[in-house]
């Protein structure tokens, strides 16, 4: 049985994700800051997959302390880490001279320091297992320049070249490290998006009708790509930077 550990894992990605792995007969532990939300997506999940194997942790990625902590309770509650799937993210738009210190702090604390020491705290496990999984959610302003964000930009961009990097210096202890790099996707985060719009399915129209595909992606997409790249199917996919965008970095 995989042991699964996803932080952001309360919605949208994360928690499409974790029924992904669930399905397949994972132990699946969700990291989310919101105590309330994370037994609400604890019984969403067992409400989908009955019987599986779900916990859920408080913490906040931002803080190294935490993550390390989060690391020992999923491996006290599961036996052990196989996959780590770094999920936590937040998204705003904002002109560069109106970004204040804290807004950039808070956006890369969560979106790459999180996910940095996240992995830093995780991986000590799987060198000592001499195998393990990593997913980074990212994104397509990970892979090219998006108007009016450039903070979060530089964060996606920050975890795609951290997927690269650790790829290279993990792979003597056959930890493979991979990321997701989506376009739009229907979640929570898309929902506040839409809130700009008088109206909502102008507003979803308008936005995927910048993607080849006419549309934009759904969660439990996401999640099974998430799946495949930790699986033992993607056994010689490390480093890679996978698009799931609706064509629109083609």
């Amino acid at each position: 049985m995989k042991r699964v550990l996803i932080t952001g894992g309360t919605s949208g990605i994360g928690l499409a994700a974790a029924e992904c792995f669930l399905q397949e007969g994972a132990a699946v532990a969700l990291v989310g800051r919101d105590k309330k939300r994370g037994l609400k997506a604890v019984e969403y999940l067992h409400s989908r997959v009955p019987g599986g194997t779900i916990c859920f942790f408080p913490g906040d990625v931002s803080k190294v302390s935490a993550c390390h902590e989060l690391a020992k309770m999923a491996v006290r509650a599961m036996g052990g880490i196989d996959v780590l799937v770094n999920s936590a993210g937040i998204y705003f738009e904002r002109a560069i001279e109106d970004m204040t210190e804290d807004d950039f702090d808070y956006m890369m604390g969560i979106n790459l320091k999180g996910s940095y020491f996240m992995i830093q705290a995780v991986v000590r496990y799987m060198k000592e297992q001499k195998h393990g999984a990593i997913v980074n959610v990212n994104s397509d302003a990970g892979l090219h320049g998006n108007y009016m964000c450039s903070s979060y930009c530089a964060s996606k961009g920050g975890i795609s070249m951290l997927t690269k990097a650790l790829a290279l210096e993990l792979a003597p202890w056959k930890i493979r490290v991979n990321s997701v790099c989506p376009g739009d996707v229907l979640t929570p985060m898309t929902d506040r998006q839409l809130e700009q719009f008088a109206d909502r399915d102008e507003g979803l129209e308008q936005i995927a009708s910048v993607y080849p595909l006419k549309e934009i992606g759904k969660a439990s997409d996401i999640g099974a790509i998430i799946a495949f790249l930790a699986s033992d199917r993607a056994s010689f996919v490390t480093g890679a930077l996978w698009s799931a965008d609706g064509g629109i970095t083609a």
